[in-house]
């Protein structure tokens, strides 16, 4: 080393770590390519934690290099963290990719304790991938499985960590020789790309019936002639099975259906172009973006054509679930069929998607006519995600593949691992470690054993993946949720309960970064939170659901609410939403005659007059404040919808039938009662039901019934910030999926000055509840210290 002395630039070699997404998304074979356009030496491998680096050359060199880690990392890449120590230089020759650590982190100073590495979230296709797809003198032309270091399967088939192919469901599928060659090229653009493969040594795809026999040498085009035919396609796609067919044949989607037993929940569409997603519905910037991006959500779009599809895929409804191919398959199916396909989870109504083949042909035998399959394994099923533009952003509705397992990143450390357990609809898990938050895949609704066994396969996943070991368990107050179960069962963790309508505020303030107000700075610290949803296990042991909160993340104080009514027949009154209809008309119109002549209650005959009775008895029945009860009783008022097969469906219908062109709204009346706002619901019935009976237009109607609870909601947060001095308000629940109601909340709530905040990382609805929990359970972990 003595020949270096005295020269302008003296050697330097550092020792780098690099934490985020850094595993699976091409970033070694970056770090090679750069470290060679630098023109130093050393290594780079992954460990459990992340990418560890030894680079060695004059210093401007290694300067640049550290420089180009961040601002020119691989398209998939998060680069969270890097970590750099000085080193004694000690020469060498070339710059080498070196094999995985697996026994744990360390770093140039030793352990790092335990493994943190992030698994990257599967994603579509890329052009060069696409490109080679469709090109016949290419090796892997019309191949279904090529992908490459910037696309393709990722967290669904991941078993464990570090992300090499030994961890993966491609650990039976050894390499060919030309494989190899481009594996191990770091020339090549599949260099360390773990799913790599060709038609030599890779999955292979089959058609076949419901009994397991072939149907054909050409799965792809057998496929195609069937979905021409009309028949129904069950297809194995990255996190599981779907059902398809021809989107424009009102034969094929009614069948489709009938046998899913799934009465009116529109169904996704998939289509080959953005283009030909502009044909269907109006796409702006924002929804473009959403369509186009590597992670490939369903996205919510307001048609354009509604005859470009048939009538039974999204029955009634202006908009319209629309996806982009995501896979090699989709685009081969897409391209060579040339029309829209529905696309949609491959399972019975409230059933989880079916992932494994064997499970598929089970499940699925009677309702698909084919099965388009392949041998490599899904390993964690995972549904498509849901976005819906708004305000220039795609806002989640679920979240899911091509997102999970993705981490949040939260403003403050949680002082001890947390296990979140979520909801009982929509249920996600949330772990969280550091200043991360890994929100799971969507799981579903908790009702049947195949779903729970999910749930609890998602937490041993993820916490393997992620070791983290929990200390702390977070769950709802609510005794019978599944998920309150399992965590009041799991033992040697300490139990936080969280009230359902605090998570959903804590979820929204996390969301948007202010996670760090845990209560202790006064006033400043607090937020109004409006949890506007279905169903929340309240603290008086009523059933809540249109809150006004005064709250931080550690702690709330209810300071309103939706004014509360009875649920004649209890869970019956959520199947059934013409029995709000008779609760709020009984609370709304006493003294006024003709009430039982309506034409909701003359559809029901005599159990209307049934539930009026049980009313007036006064029997101990269930109450509620729940927003989402008060659209039901609207929406059976004005003859939207009487009974549901999903939940929110008449909330979702009410919405769109109303005109948004319209703005004018009811009064409606907000009462003092002992310091708690009481929002009059019954009293806004009231006024629905005067108008529909002077004939209104309906859609004039739900539009005035929209705008009235939006002024209701910035009246009501406008008083508590004059009480209070609190001028921040954060809005959740499910409810606010509603873009109509959210706009025009939001649009009075600024009117008046107010700072609002809304989700953006994370559903407003009980998907993004976990993360709440977790978030509640840190701060009170933060107050305790």
């Amino acid at each position: 080393m003595d020949t270096l002395e005295g020269l302008a630039d003296p050697i330097r070699r550092v020792g780098v770590r690099i934490e985020g997404v850094v595993q699976g998304v091409g970033f070694r074979p970056f770090v090679h390519a750069s470290a060679q356009r630098f023109g130093l030496t050393g290594h780079v491998g992954n460990d459990t934690a992340g990418v560890v680096i030894e680079a060695e050359g004059p210093c401007e060199a290694v300067a640049g290099f550290l420089t180009s880690l961040r601002a020119d990392a691989p398209p998939l890449a998060t680069v969270e963290q890097v970590d750099v120590v000085e080193l004694v230089p000690a020469g060498g020759r070339g710059f080498r990719i070196v094999d995985s650590d697996t026994s744990g982190p360390r770093g140039p100073r030793g352990p790092r304790g335990p493994r943190r590495t992030l698994v990257s979230a599967d994603s579509a296709t890329c052009e060069a991938c696409l490109a080679e797809l469709f090109d016949p003198r290419d090796r892997r032309y019309r191949y279904p499985f090529v992908n490459c270091t910037d696309c393709g399967p990722r967290y669904t088939i991941v078993r464990d960590v570090p992300y090499d192919r030994p961890n993966t469901t491609m650990a039976g599928f050894p390499l060919c020789g030309e494989c190899a060659r481009e594996y191990h090229d770091p020339a090549d653009r599949r260099f360390h790309a773990q799913p790599v493969c060709c038609p030599d040594c890779g999955p292979r795809l089959r058609i076949v019936d419901p009994a397991g026999r072939s149907l054909g040498a050409d799965p792809v085009s057998r496929a195609v002639e069937l979905l021409r035919a009309g028949d129904v396609v069950a297809v194995k796609g990255l996190g599981g099975y779907h059902l398809a067919t021809d989107a424009r044949s009102d034969s094929a989607t009614a069948a489709l259906r009938s046998r899913k037993h799934r009465e009116d929940k529109a169904f996704a569409v998939m289509v080959a172009t953005l283009d030909d997603a502009r044909r269907l519905c109006a796409v702006d910037d924002c929804a473009a973006r959403a369509l186009v991006d590597r992670r490939r959500p369903i996205v919510l779009l307001d048609r354009r054509h509604p005859d470009g599809v048939a009538d039974a895929v999204a029955p009634g409804n202006r908009r319209l679930g629309v996806m982009l191919p995501y896979t090699p398959l989709h685009h081969l199916l897409l391209r060579e069929l040339a029309v829209p396909i529905v696309l949609t989870s491959g399972n019975v109504s409230d059933e989880p998607i079916a992932y494994t083949d064997d499970d598929a042909l089970a499940r699925l035998g009677g309702i698909a006519d084919a099965f388009l399959v392949h041998d490599r394994p899904i390993h964690v099923r995972a549904d498509d995600s849901v976005v819906s533009p708004w305000r220039g952003d795609a806002v989640p509705v679920r979240r899911s593949r091509g997102y999970a397992p993705e981490p949040i990143t939260c403003s403050r450390e949680f002082p001890r691992p947390v296990l979140a357990c979520g909801a009982e609809l929509k249920n996600t898990v949330c772990l969280a470690s550091g200043r991360r938050a890994v929100l799971s895949h969507h799981i579903g609704d908790l009702k049947n054993a195949e779903t729970l066994r999910s749930f609890t396969e998602a937490i041993e996943h993820l916490s393997r993946l992620f070791d983290i070991e929990p200390a702390v368990v977070a769950h709802d107050l609510h005794p019978d949720y599944a998920s309150t179960r399992y965590a009041l069962e799991r033992t040697g963790l300490d139990p936080v309960g969280v009230q359902h309508h605090h998570a959903h505020v804590a979820a929204c303030l996390a969301d948007n970064g202010v996670d760090g107000a845990d209560g202790v700075g006064g006033a400043d610290d607090r937020a109004i939170g409006v949890a506007f949803d279905g169903t929340g296990y309240g603290l008086d042991g009523t059933v809540w659901g249109g809150e006004f909160l005064l709250a931080t993340c550690a702690d709330f104080e209810r300071v309103g609410h939706l004014a509360t009514v009875p649920m004649p027949g209890g869970e019956a009154a959520v199947r059934e939403p013409w029995r709000m209809a008779a609760a709020y008309l009984r609370g709304a119109t006493d003294g006024v005659d003709g009430v039982d002549d309506l034409a909701v209650a003359r559809r029901q005959g005599a159990r209307w007059d049934q539930v009026r009775r049980l009313l007036d008895s006064r029997l101990s029945m269930p109450v509620t404040s729940s927003a989402g009860r008060l659209f039901d009783a609207v929406a059976a008022v004005l003859g939207v919808r009487d009974t549901v097969t999903y939940e929110g469906q008449a909330a979702i219908e009410l919405e769109q039938r109303a005109d948004v062109g319209h703005s004018d709204g009811y009064e409606v009346g907000i009462a003092d009662d002992g310091g708690m706002l009481v929002v009059d619901g019954p009293g806004l019935v009231r006024a629905v039901l005067d108008d529909h009976r002077r004939g209104t237009d309906l859609a004039l109607v739900a539009a005035r019934f929209h705008n009235a609870l939006a002024a209701a909601v910035a009246r009501t947060c406008r008083e508590i910030a004059d009480r209070t001095g609190v001028r921040l308000v954060a809005l959740s629940g499910g409810v606010f999926a509603n873009r109509f109601l959210l706009t025009r909340t939001v649009e009075a709530l600024e009117g008046d000055n107010l700072t609002v905040l809304t989700h953006s990382r994370v559903p407003c609805n009980d998907g993004g509840l976990s993360f709440g929990q977790a978030v509640v359970a840190g701060a009170r972990d933060r107050a305790m210290r």
